[in-house]
């Protein structure tokens, strides 16, 4: 490499990284490998990426710079020749309630403006009226029938966000009911007892006693009520009554408080609701339906009575990409509007076109975006990106390959080539040795995690990988690292089975499926075939809420007492969250530094403590407002992103103050505070889950997929597990096959504790070692939906309809 063709970092240090320097090529598509924790990302996003975005934010204005000039700049020597950088993070941010495909690709403005434009319009006396040359210079259409002049409704005016939505749902589609069954989910407990649901969880703890002064007799089964007894309890009218009142102190007050009945309850509780967290907890009253005004199309009258070429948005917001692309390319309009929709159509198809070619034909412009996987999430990310067709840009990508099944990996590497081809630098941080083999320049970090890592093990072409000793990635490109390491079960069924049988639902077709007890179930398939719906919508939904699934026809568990579900959803997407707290670990250091000094455990918490930070609240970060763009988030200049004032440092446990305790890591932890044995016991368990590099204080939105997933699980392996169904969606996310065959392990604890393990899984090694297999497909949408395969991984590749089996025969 010459000098100016590539970006020269000198002494990186940021996170665990060890004084790096190393030289990352331009114009090139260069792999970042490693094993989780080994900082990887720390060189991708916080060195390059970080370094690349301040420059392009230098040349914004003197009061911006100065705004940013608080932002701590990566902690490094030196970086030279960084152009401008993108990033594509792991995991794109959770879409609303209200985001759907077509919204998050913005393929929907394009749709709208041919609806506002080239439908055909009902006048205000209803007769239908084409489009004309006169909307174009007028924004009007006179009627031919009756010779109305009538404005033509705008884009916005199709816009469920805006003003076309349905005035029921507000343009969200759906409606929530409340299920009556769940008011009151156990009739033999009286009310005294708690049997009335409703009032125990949101806040009303005193309408037992309201109730009691209405004459509803609270201390017998509430089965034993009258009909107008119950009447009063779930439907009853407000009213005031007085009741007496014992404060914690002792005090007695008299009140006069006003009843609300069980429904009214949930009904204000979800009127209020502002976060996710409080419509989680409202979930187990409601139950959603699609809503009765505009059939789930959160379109108004108005947006639906328009046609283009004969069809309604809200029949067009159902159709697959692949339909609605071909539609709209051979749309029939009069010679008078040809430029226009030729313009609407053309800014339409480069990012239908790139979506495509990334295998998402198969959703529609109405699919809701939450209901989208994350690789499906990323892809549209990367579609967006496409266009703008920019050029001498670094492009950081942050596993792209999460959620792709091994036929989505040639569209994903042509998208890179394409960058590369348009004059940008691609960096591709990645585990997947399918991508990994294809780039230009590999460079590996390592060699383990956290303090174990940050080195340069390796920097070069995929063939001096191969051959380098030092390289851990090497042998699982060559192929010289065996995959399967799990030994093979002789008979899968031996356990028992749980049985499935469903209707017809999204992509999935009719069908009944069946999953071995105490084994590891791969459920795999291409994006789109049907994985999701059967296993989370389908099994996961019914197991754990009987009835919550109407598509289902029939489950039997097979033995299954619990089920447990871990996803890969961030785990307290709250600043505030972090390993310590989610795990338990704080709480117990907490009560351990009130017992070594004068301070009370609660003075030791970050959120709400006597000790935590002044400036940032104990968050460790403050948010700068930036001209035009998004907020920055800085470490706090005070605390420096510990999260505690000057106090905390008064106490010491073991010579340690409590943020220097959460600058350990978990392995460290283990050996600093070896007398605190149920800390040791949780700290252990992390450890031997491979998780033993992670820093106590470090935040939890920021770990990776598979990171996160194997932290949820910590409580769950301390508890007994027969009768245990654990269900993991897509585990191997930001996991190097080095990791994979630790998380395989956690299997094997799982099922010889008598669990039994479901994966959704794409990665071929995790595949691999599965006991069973069961394949959706053969393709995605309409193509898909159907069991192709119920086997082993060694007879998959001989099912010539599978997908998966071709690539799992590479």
């Amino acid at each position: 490499m010459h000098w100016g063709e590539q970006v020269a970092v000198r002494g990186a240090r940021v996170h665990n990284l060890q004084n790096v320097d190393v030289d990352v090529p331009l114009r090139q598509l260069v792999g970042l490998t490693g094993v989780s924790g080994s900082g990887k990302s720390s060189l991708a996003l916080g060195v390059l990426y970080a370094e690349g975005s301040r420059r392009y934010l230098e040349a914004l204005s003197t009061y911006t710079r100065r705004r940013l000039s608080q932002a701590a700049r990566a902690d490094v020597d030196a970086v030279d020749g960084v152009p401008a950088a993108i990033a594509l993070h792991q995991r794109p941010a959770v879409p609303g309630v209200r985001s759907t495909f077509g919204t998050a690709t913005e393929l929907l403005n394009s749709v709208r403006l041919m609806y506002s434009r080239l439908g055909t319009h009902l006048c205000p006396n209803g007769h239908p009226v084409p489009a004309s040359i006169e909307i174009a210079s007028t924004g009007h259409l006179t009627c031919p029938v009756d010779g109305v002049r009538f404005a033509v409704p705008g884009a916005e005016d199709f816009a469920f966000n805006g003003d076309g939505a349905c005035e029921v749902c507000r343009g969200t589609g759906e409606t929530r009911q409340i299920d009556q069954a769940s008011l009151v989910p156990d009739e033999s407990l009286s009310i005294d007892e708690g049997a009335v649901a409703a009032w125990g969880s949101m806040g009303a703890s005193l309408l037992p006693q309201v109730v009691a002064a209405l004459d509803v007799r609270t201390d017998v089964p509430f089965r034993e009520l009258t009909d107008a007894e119950r009447e009063i309890v779930l439907h009853g009218p407000e009213t005031k009554r007085q009741v007496i009142v014992t404060s914690r102190k002792g005090n007695v007050f008299d009140l006069n408080a006003t009843y609300r009945n069980a429904n009214r309850v949930i009904e204000d509780a979800l009127g209020n609701a502002q976060s996710e967290k409080t419509m989680a907890r409202l979930d187990r009253f409601t139950q959603v339906a699609e809503c009765p005004a505009c059939h789930g199309s959160r379109l108004n009258e108005r947006a639906r009575s328009v046609l283009l070429n004969g069809v309604p948005l809200d029949e067009l917001s159902t159709w697959t990409l692949d339909r609605t692309t071909s539609f709209l390319q051979s749309l029939e309009v009069p010679e008078s509007l040809r430029r226009m929709a030729a313009q609407i159509v053309a800014a339409f198809t480069p990012t239908a076109t790139h979506l495509l070619g990334l295998g998402l034909g198969y959703l529609s412009l109405g699919r809701a975006s939450r209901t989208l996987s994350t690789g499906e999430l990323q892809r549209v990310q990367l579609a967006r990106t496409l266009r703008s067709s920019a050029t001498g840009l670094l492009y950081v990508l942050d596993e792209p390959s999460v959620g792709l099944h091994p036929s989505n990996v040639d569209a994903l590497i042509d998208v890179a080539r394409r960058l590369v081809e348009t004059g940008n630098s691609v960096v591709l941080v990645d585990h997947d040795v399918r991508v990994l083999r294809r780039a230009d320049w590999l460079i590996e970090i390592g060699p383990g995690a956290g303090a174990h890592g940050g080195s340069i093990v390796a920097a070069g072409t995929v063939a001096s990988l191969e051959a380098s000793d030092e390289s851990l990635i090497g042998g699982f490109l060559s192929g010289a690292e065996p995959v399967v390491v799990r030994p093979r079960v002789a008979e899968v069924f031996e356990y028992g089975r749980i049985r499935i049988e469903t209707e017809q639902r999204f992509t999935l077709q009719p069908l009944t499926a069946e999953f071995p007890i105490r084994r590891l179930t791969a459920v795999t398939g291409v994006s789109g075939s049907g994985k999701t719906t059967l296993v989370l919508d389908s099994l996961a939904a019914e197991l754990i809420r009987p009835g919550s699934a109407p598509h289902v026809r029939r489950v039997d568990a097979g033995g299954i007492e619990r089920t447990v579900v871990v996803d890969a959803v961030p785990i307290g997407r709250n600043v505030r969250s972090t390993v310590a707290t989610y795990s338990g670990v704080l709480d117990e250091l907490r009560r351990a530094y009130a017992a070594a000094g004068p301070l009370s455990a609660a003075d030791f918490s970050y959120n709400t403590g006597s000790l935590r930070c002044p400036q940032c609240d104990g968050t460790g970060q403050i948010s700068l407002d930036v001209q035009f763009l998004p907020d920055v988030d800085i470490p706090c200049p005070l605390c420096g992103g510990t999260r505690y004032g000057p106090d905390a440092d008064a106490v010491t446990l073991d010579g340690l103050t409590m943020p220097q305790a959460l600058s350990l890591t978990v392995q460290q932890a283990r050996t600093y505070f070896k007398k605190l044995r149920k800390m040791q016991a949780r700290l252990r368990t992390l450890d031997e889950i491979g998780l033993g590099y992670l820093l106590l204080g470090e935040a939890t939105p920021a770990l990776s997929g598979g990171e996160a997933q194997r932290l949820k699980l910590v409580t769950d392996l301390e508890k007994p597990q027969t009768g245990t169904l654990f269900i993991f969606d897509e585990p191997s996310v930001g996991l190097h096959p080095a990791d994979i065959r630790v998380l395989l392990s956690v299997f094997d604890r799982l099922i010889a504790a008598g669990a039994t393990v479901i994966v959704i899984e794409h990665d071929l090694d995790l595949i691999a070692n599965a006991d069973h297999v069961l394949d959706l497909g053969p393709g995605g949408g309409t193509q898909g939906g159907r069991i192709v395969a119920a086997t082993t991984p060694e007879l998959l590749p001989g099912i010539p309809e599978s997908i998966t089996g071709r690539y799992l025969r590479q």
